[in-house]
């Protein structure tokens, strides 16, 4: 599935978030020139998404990081669950349906290490 170009009957309307989990590895397996080619391909996507009209804003996340729950407002390091289900960096863009948005998603480079892309989208804040 090709993402739809801007403009048109396909002009991008919506946003979407990209929400992007871990893999079955870390930074800290890779070399630093393994990590340095991967961080360049996320680099050339993002460009790539702007090139398109793709309006884009996102941040990767780092650790350590905090948990805080319940009413009591409780607070752990953490988070603490597998690394393949951690929250590792986000993206809101724009894309015409979410077809389109599923389409963009399955270009990401987060798959090289086994990652997953949650694709949701953003709520208008006038509703």
């Amino acid at each position: 599935m090709t993402p739809e170009p801007p403009g048109g009957e396909h002009a991008l309307r919506s946003k979407y978030m990209l929400i992007f989990r871990g893999g079955a590895v870390s930074r800290q397996d890779l070399s630093p020139s393994e990590l340095q080619a991967h961080v360049e391909k996320w680099y050339r996507w993002s460009d790539e998404l702007a090139r398109q009209g793709r309006r884009n804003t996102g941040t990767a996340l780092d650790n350590p990081g905090a948990v805080v729950r319940g009413q009591e407002h409780a607070v752990t390091d953490g988070p603490y669950t597998e690394s393949k289900d951690l929250v590792t960096g986000s993206m809101v863009f724009e894309a015409a349906s979410l077809a389109d948005a599923v389409a963009v998603a399955h270009t990401c480079p987060t798959y090289e290490f086994g990652g997953s892309v949650e694709v949701r989208p953003v709520q208008d804040p006038g509703i």
